[in-house]
């Protein structure tokens, strides 16, 4: 049952307005992004797979009270666990998240539009019981689809234009707003329960970025969109029962998001919403690292059988690179912990150059605390920025996340400087990557303990594009369940 908004004589501000209208009235058409968003469901879910092998991980998850039993609740991926639709989105955000490895979006501001699946399918599932109960059709995974694009479009349009990270706030403020507004509609929300569940979005007090940076770089970047997803569930269902929204959150002198928490200054946008997004997010193929430095891991891999013998011999490693990833990932000194790792170029491209690879259990204590190697390139290794790089980095028209590096050695000599500008994940290279998106979930599905029945099944909905947009949410998630 929903409730009446209460009635306001206020105007609502035109963003909040621009985004219930888009999830309300847009409906995506592309091949592109439908075809798009079904690799992006199933790669997010992989990298949740991969992330239950993690205790660090897999201790955050479950009900919040060890027992709880919730009938007819929302399932949680490769597990048995069975909640309520706002811990279930948490638990499914977290472990998705959890190893840095689902896909990227990059302008001004940075984020992986995939978190927002986590409210999603915990909403999509929710109503789903809902409508059978009142005997309605469940929804599809074509339903989840749609949704998964418009969120993808929100998180990402706002993004292009607007730095949140310039102000310390982190991007999950955007798969909070995003995953809101669609999950709202999801739920059978009207346009002023949208209007009100979004603005609430807004109104939250928003996460710091410190947790992504030294000094203080630690594991809740793992959790934040777990975080930020539940918290979407909970506040569009606050709206349904009838809970007001604040017209003017964003507007407000003084009291308003753009003064308190943008410097005064009002969003920008460089397009309208629709499905371009999707079409051009961007995945993370072969190695669970931050995106600006997935390029840097493919020239340190290509380095790595001419450097390897040659160890004793580097005299210095110069990763020229573009001004976000100086920003952000550029870093000297002792790392703390995994996710410390995770976020420094130097120890992302010292693992190339040393193993040939990079997997997610290279930033654990047994290598990294082990392996005197690793500190001893880091030392070695300076980053500048190329000008060019950061241009390409922003440009529409190409959108570069470029990486190149040269080793010089004590007896004068240098090697090649090898460039790449686009990483395998890229939409210029999506054709070259969809067979290792695809052995990536393959890999990710054979790590878990489902059923024999229930990986076929998945295998058969993953290769036959109609009979998954057909799919029920209940009998999806069912698949993916180790509950009874």
């Amino acid at each position: 049952m929903t409730h009446t908004v209460p009635v306001t004589n206020q105007v609502w501000d035109q963003v909040i307005q621009d985004i219930a209208d888009y999830v309300i009235n847009f409906t995506p058409t592309t091949e592109e992004a439908f075809t798009t968003a079904q690799y992006t469901l199933f790669d997010a879910i992989g990298c949740g797979f991969l992330a239950l092998k993690f205790p660090e991980c897999t201790k955050l998850m479950g009900p919040i009270v060890e027992g709880t039993v919730v009938p007819n609740g929302c399932r949680v991926p490769g597990t048995d666990f069975v909640l309520d639709p706002v811990q279930a989105a948490f638990n499914i955000g977290c472990m998705n998240r959890w190893l840095d490895f689902n896909d990227t979006w990059l302008g001004k501001e940075w984020g992986h539009p995939s978190d927002n699946l986590a409210a999603i399918l915990a909403a999509a599932e929710y109503r789903s019981t809902l409508n059978v109960k009142e005997g309605k059709a469940p929804l599809t995974m074509r339903d989840v689809l749609i949704a998964l694009i418009k969120a993808y479009e929100i998180q990402g349009v706002i993004a292009l234009e607007n730095s949140f990270n310039r102000v310390g706030l982190d991007h999950v403020v955007l798969v909070k707003v995003a995953s809101t507004a669609v999950v709202a509609q999801l739920l059978g929300g009207t346009r002023d329960q949208i209007l009100a569940a979004v603005s609430n979005a807004w109104l939250d007090g928003q996460s710091l970025r410190t947790y992504r940076h030294f000094p203080n770089t630690g594991s809740r970047k793992s959790w934040a969109a777990g975080d930020a997803a539940s918290r979407a569930v909970r506040l569009s269902l606050f709206a349904l029962k009838g809970e007001m929204g604040y017209p003017s959150v964003l507007t407000t002198p003084v009291w308003g998001f753009y003064d308190v928490a943008f410097k005064g200054q009002q969003f920008k946008f460089q397009r309208p919403y629709g499905s371009y997004v999707m079409e051009h997010v961007l995945f993370k193929v072969s190695y669970p690292a931050e995106y600006h430095a997935q390029t840097a891991v493919e020239c340190a891999i290509k380095l790595h059988p001419q450097i390897k013998d040659k160890l004793d011999l580097v005299d210095s490693i110069t990763i020229t690179t573009h001004e976000s990833a100086i920003r952000i990932i550029d870093k000297k000194g002792k790392l703390q912990n995994p996710a410390d790792r995770d976020h420094c170029i130097q120890y992302m491209t010292a693992i190339g150059m040393l193993y040939g690879d990079l997997a997610a259990e290279h930033y654990e204590d047994e290598v990294a605390l082990k392996d005197t190697r690793i500190d001893t390139l880091r030392a070695k290794m300076v980053c500048v920025e190329a000008p060019q790089y950061s241009l390409d980095y922003l440009d529409p028209e190409k959108r570069s996340i470029a990486n190149s590096i040269k080793v010089k050695y004590t007896d004068g000599t240098c090697s090649e400087d090898v460039e790449v500008q686009y990483p395998i994940g890229h939409r210029r290279r999506r054709q070259e990557a969809i067979p290792f998106l695809s052995q990536k979930f393959s890999d990710s599905i054979r790590a878990t303990k489902l059923s024999a029945d229930s990986t076929k099944r998945i295998e058969q909905l993953y290769n036959n594009d109609k009979e998954f947009l057909a799919t029920t949410v209940p009998a999806f998630m069912a698949l993916f369940s180790l509950a009874k």
